[in-house]
């Protein structure tokens, strides 16, 4: 594995978000939600695709932080415009488990 440098991690913006909205995605190839993501005043309500449909249901993610890459370019997937990325790591079957921090902190925080 190559190293980086600490102004390389810089750039990667990563923020806490309360999702608001979760809802099924029937249009995704794989099978996805599409998530509203409250992240804070300066950077608002934000939209995701995110493949964690094994571990978690719609009324579940409602109200849970996650934390999101927001400076990434947005991805269009079949007629949903994704805006972040929702971070997490696969389960020993590949199954994605979401990031999640130890204690709540406002929508926007940056992680540092």
């Amino acid at each position: 594995m190559s190293t980086i440098s600490w102004a390389d991690f810089e750039r990667v913006d990563l923020r806490v978000g309360t999702i608001v909205e979760a809802q099924e995605f029937p249009a995704a190839r794989r099978p996805a939600y599409q998530l509203l993501i409250d992240l804070g005043p300066e950077i608002g309500l934000k939209r995701s695709s995110a493949q964690i449909t094994f571990h978690y249901q719609p009324a579940d993610l409602v109200g849970r932080q996650v934390l999101c890459v927001v400076n990434f370019p947005p991805k269009q997937i079949g007629k949903f415009m994704s805006e972040v990325l929702v971070t997490g790591a696969a389960d020993e079957q590949g199954h994605i488990v979401l990031a999640a921090l130890a204690g709540p902190v406002p929508n926007g925080s940056r992680l540092i």
